[in-house]
């Protein structure tokens, strides 16, 4: 079954709230989800008022999870110990993600999520050579998810944890923009940036 991802919308915000209140989404996101928090951290990017894009996930009609991009050199700060870990080509993006719904877990989804949003990367920003992604290395799944979905392990050090739990040690992967189909621009009204719903991305079956 295909996923699709569409731009968030304020109305989704109490969606990503609960979602990121759930044990297993919390455990490596760690995020006040506070009314004022989720505004703060999620609204600009539906407003145009931050350069993150953000998505929700679905499945069929279901929402079932999260996606979020960015250029690496937007967020200086942010990203300075990953600049500093690694080479970070000035058009690099890096991606972030979550399956929100517990028993979707262990079904491949991460998996499938991944090559899907990557294959909307490349689409959506031509100019990108690479999307480069820290794991925390306590958390498995997502480091896997990346693995399988074509991304290297260019690294492992230590990146200030989002939760206090962890140790810092995080492993960065990486993946170069592949010849070929998204070797080019987007051809016009295949859904790039402009696009707000993103389409269905490649290889998400």
């Amino acid at each position: 079954m295909t996923l699709r991802f569409r731009r968030t919308r304020l109305e989704d915000l109490p969606l990503i709230q609960s979602w990121l209140r759930r044990p297993h989404v919390a455990r490596y996101w760690a995020h006040d989800t506070s009314d004022a928090a989720i505004e703060r951290d999620f609204a600009g990017s539906v407003l145009g008022e931050e350069p993150s894009e953000d998505y929700l996930v679905f499945r069929a009609d279901r929402p079932i999870g999260f996606a979020q991009r960015c250029r690496i050199h937007d967020y200086p700060e942010g990203h300075r110990e990953l600049v500093e870990l690694v080479d970070v080509p000035p058009d690099a993006l890096t991606i972030d993600y979550f399956i929100g719904e517990a028993e979707l877990l262990g079904q491949g989804l991460g998996t499938r999520l991944v090559e899907a949003f990557t294959g909307l990367c490349w689409r959506d920003h031509p100019e990108a050579s690479a999307i480069i992604v820290p794991v925390a290395a306590s958390n498995t799944p997502s480091w896997a998810a990346l693995r399988r979905a074509g991304y290297s392990l260019v690294a492992t050090g230590y990146l200030t944890p989002d939760n206090p739990l962890d140790d810092g040690i995080h492993h960065v992967h990486r993946a170069d923009r592949p010849r070929g189909r998204w070797s080019h621009p987007p051809s016009p009204g295949t859904g790039g940036q402009g696009d707000p719903d993103g389409g269905e991305g490649d290889g998400a079956r």
